[in-house]
């Protein structure tokens, strides 16, 4: 047995302790609608001073009745009409309460979705590269609007409180023991949903992965991405028996839950009715025995049954809220973490221009939760107006060190140094103002052509002219001039009226994006890899002339393109084998050369 407790103790310290992220989640509640909480807050208040009020009022109306139906009082139907606009104040604050509830949960709704934006935007891109980051972003997204469920109830809790409190004075006035009574009666079942709610909230914890697969397969099963390979390949059917298979594991262990909760809720529910009718009995007792008059019979039948009622919601609303706030702990977990990579006080601004070039200084690096080097104490400069560019085959670091120059990942070791100053005496954001990075899995936004060439410099997103002088430096200008609205085009599928582009006008248009940049240092990670040789090389040629002042990496495995660079530098096993112009490392004959050379027999 003690062995037992030690299991079921934890769950329940949890529980009391989730209760703490309440006052998070007021707060936020607070920032979203400060306005409607006041007023819905104000509205439960007088509604839940009505059962009370309503009891009252009948009572007199029928000791009235009782004692004086000879002559009734003057002020009787005063009474008579009073008991008819509480009613009618009723129904008005019962659509009240909705009409709170409804511009709350909005406001709620929108504020939490815009404040998980934004700061998963400001969060490492480490973290996104986490799989366990993504199960806990992916429940931090459900839990900020599913909690809106938890608001309402915490407004009910509210009314019911003051309801209950109400009705207990009544009771407790003429006896302690009968509110006593109801109260030991309810206590069993607010244990027992306590007790579920928490294996709630574990099994939808350990479901979590599997959802996301649900979810992955959803994706795979019914996007333009994946269309082809499953007719070509015939991978529906396996898809679906995939996703019916976890599915059907999920619905399983929720109806087991679900059985075992309806078994125990329903003995111990017959426990809070067994503490009503004895209660009830005990009052019609008494009022037989001419104890209480009949006007009081019905007050304190009415105080009792509200009571009861009221007493099992509070307890059913107290344990939804803990369930609820069970729920909470991943939404502030993510809201309580900090990305690593940020600027330090007092940052240095990029100087403008840059003097000096970046200097890579014995730089190593490993992925977070890897012990692998990436890059093993690497060593070059980038000067200012130099061209350089990377070659190697994959995973030998080429796009690591994009990474590390933007700053997106913090070095191992070593030093990253701008101007002779290390990058992380400078603002951050500061330094990404002055880099213009085109990935090979750039971002198609869909959304209309401007924007899509605009979001390279937020600023001018709206600016026609320097959008248009960005699409002519790429050749985007020529895909643009097809569109049927031109730079208002929507581009892409999911929106209707957007129009699909093939993979190199995509290309083309991503470069315009860069090109708006007008950083001090372009970055081109493969971003050409849909275009064929010629248009590749035409493209590139025009990246060397329109670069000519400015520093510019180039990562590509055609080898006829990497050959404008100013000087190419050669990873192997995360080092630098090779580094040299092209005329130098061919005629040095090493690895560089060699792989010029494979690559120049496909075309012979």
């Amino acid at each position: 047995m003690a062995e037992k407790s030690q299991q079921v103790n934890p769950k329940w310290r949890e529980r009391i302790k989730a209760l703490n992220n309440f006052r998070p989640l007021a707060k936020l509640v607070w920032e979203a609608a400060p306005g409607v909480v006041i007023a819905e807050l104000a509205v439960r208040t007088v509604a839940a001073l009505l059962p009370l009020a309503m009891l009252w009022v009948t009572k007199s109306i029928i000791d009235a009745i009782t004692y004086h139906r000879q002559a009734l009082p003057h002020y009787f139907w005063w009474l008579v009409i009073l008991e008819f606009g509480l009613a009618a104040l009723g129904t008005v604050l019962s659509r009240g309460i909705d009409f709170c509830d409804t511009v709350l949960a909005d406001k709620y709704a929108r504020f939490i979705s815009t404040k998980i934006m934004e700061h998963g935007s400001k969060l490492d891109l480490s973290s996104y590269e986490d799989p366990v980051f993504y199960d806990k972003m992916e429940r931090a997204r459900v839990q900020g609007t599913d909690r809106i469920v938890m608001i309402q109830a915490t407004g009910r809790l509210f009314q019911q409180f003051i309801t209950t409190v109400s009705l207990a004075a009544a009771i407790i006035e003429y006896s302690p023991l009968l509110f006593l009574g109801l109260i030991v009666c309810v206590i069993p079942a607010f244990l027992g949903e306590t007790h579920f709610a928490f294996l709630g909230y574990s099994l939808n914890f350990e479901q979590t992965p599997a959802k996301r697969e649900m979810e992955y397969l959803r994706i795979l099963g019914g996007s333009k991405e994946s269309a082809k390979e499953l007719k070509l390949f015939g991978l529906g059917p396996f898809f679906v028996r995939r996703y019916a298979q976890i599915s059907d594991a999920l619905h399983d262990q929720n109806v087991s839950l679900a059985k075992s909760k309806l078994l125990a809720g329903a003995l111990l529910t017959l426990l809070g009715t067994a503490g009503y009718y004895g209660t009830y009995a005990y009052v019609i007792y008494e009022t037989i025995l001419g104890a209480l008059s009949i006007g009081t019979l019905v007050m304190l039948a009415g105080a009792i049954s509200g009571a009861s009622t009221n007493i099992q919601q509070l307890f059913s609303t107290f344990s939804q809220i803990a369930d609820q706030a069970l729920f909470m702990a991943d939404l502030l977990d993510f809201f309580a973490m900090r990305p690593k990579v940020v600027s330090k006080p007092n940052a240095l601004c990029v100087p403008r221009p840059i003097s000096g070039g970046f200097e890579f200084r014995d730089v190593s690096f490993c992925y977070p939760g890897s012990s692998r080097l990436v890059l093993d104490n690497i060593n070059f400069r980038i000067r200012p107006s130099e061209r350089i560019a990377l070659v190697g085959e994959n995973g030998q670091g080429k796009t690591t060190i994009v990474k590390l120059l933007t700053r997106l990942y913090e070095v191992t070791s070593g030093q990253i140094l701008l101007n002779g100053v290390d990058i992380r005496e400078y603002d951050l954001e500061d330094l990404w103002r002055e880099i213009g990075v085109i990935f090979q899995d750039f971002v198609r936004y869909e959304m209309t052509a401007g924007r899509n060439i605009g979001f390279g410099r937020i600023e001018h997103c709206d600016d026609e002219v320097r959008i248009r002088a960005a699409a002519q430096k790429s050749f985007a200008e020529q895909v643009i001039r097809k569109l049927p609205r031109g730079l208002r085009q929507t581009l892409g599928v999911r929106f209707e009226g957007g129009v699909e582009l093939s993979g190199g006008e995509w290309q083309r248009i991503a470069l315009a994006r860069a090109y708006l940049r007008d950083a001090q240092l372009l970055i081109l990670d493969e971003p050409t890899a849909a275009l064929d040789a010629r248009s590749e090389h035409d493209l590139f040629q025009r990246f060397a002339d329109l670069t000519a002042q400015k520093m510019s990496v180039l990562i590509s495995h055609r080898f006829s393109t990497v050959r404008m660079a100013d000087r190419i530098l050669v990873l192997e096993d995360g080092r630098i084998a090779e580094q040299g112009p092209h005329d130098d490392l061919i005629r040095f004959g090493g690895r560089y050369a060699e792989m010029f050379e494979l690559q120049a027999a496909n075309y012979k």
